[in-house]
């Protein structure tokens, strides 16, 4: 988790034409701090289980509404033609490898290629990224502000999805807010969008029109939440596959398998398994 230290400056202050404005580390220092302040995923985790798991169910409209309080539509996130990553272990590095790969693809023009990732090991600006690098402290307290003074203001009004729904999203919702916004304004070609927890109800799931869906190795994580089941886990990592999208996913245990696949021929998408290279 991030260990950045905070900074007295001002906090997304508009600064008026031709007045100083603050320099860019103090601004990006006192993003950080306010970006501390926002809940958990831990606070967020207790809260579903206190609830019974019926918060996962507001989780995807609460987001969308999220969205449309800082002048965005779902919709809009089919611009960003993202390739949505999940799994229990090496959906990281999938992100990571896919994002590399599409810098060096062959076209006309390079591909401008965004990344949205978790956790970070050093500096938060390490989750979102563009062409293989995090975005500068610079941007991050540009594209940071001017999310976070969007969901702070009274107009428009916030559409609350249930009694429960929160006014401000929690620490990782508010960064994929935050990338979706990044990546929209820098003009990506393509965002390459890790899940952060699970799958069915995580924020990265808004996206309706992804390009193509992998599902990496699956194991027991996060079973307050997803359940204490490799098949309970499997639905839930299933469910970002879109109807008809191509989707890849590596072996798995058989349980998890035959739900990925029940899910996937649900959603008429087809599946392909990729199986590892020989060795040597």
């Amino acid at each position: 988790m991030c260990t950045e230290s905070s900074s007295p400056c001002c906090h997304g202050t508009n600064t008026p034409s031709g007045d100083s404005r603050p320099l860019a580390s103090e601004s990006y220092k006192s993003a950080v701090e306010d970006l501390n302040g926002l809940q958990t995923n831990h606070d967020i985790v207790q809260m579903i289980r206190a609830s019974g798991g019926r918060m996962n169910e507001y989780s995807i409209p609460e987001f969308e509404a999220f969205m449309e309080k800082i002048g965005y539509r779902v919709e809009d996130l089919d611009r960003l033609n993202v390739i949505h990553v999940t799994g229990t272990k090496g959906k990281g590095s999938t992100c990571a490898f896919v994002s590399r790969i599409m810098q060096q693809v062959d076209s006309p023009r390079r591909l401008k290629v965004g990344l949205f990732t978790s956790p970070h090991l050093i500096e938060v600006r390490e989750r979102i990224q563009i062409d293989g690098k995090p975005i500068s402290e610079e941007l991050f307290a540009k594209y940071f502000y001017e999310t976070y003074n969007r969901l702070r203001s009274k107009t428009p009004p916030l559409r609350k999805v249930s009694p429960m729904s929160p006014d401000m999203p929690m620490y990782f919702r508010f960064l994929n807010l935050m990338a979706i916004h990044a990546f929209l304004s820098e003009g990506v070609d393509v965002a390459v969008m890790e899940v952060g927890v699970g799958g069915q109800y995580d924020s990265t799931n808004a996206v309706r029109k992804p390009v193509v869906c992998g599902i990496a190795s699956l194991g027991l994580d996060h079973q307050s939440s997803l359940g204490s089941t490799i098949d309970s886990i499997a639905w839930h990592k299933a469910g970002i596959i879109k109807d008809s999208v191509p989707a890849f996913t590596v072996p798995q245990e058989d349980a998890a398998m035959h739900v990925i696949r029940s899910r996937a021929a649900e959603r008429n998408a087809p599946l392909s398994v990729a199986e590892p290279l020989p060795a040597g």
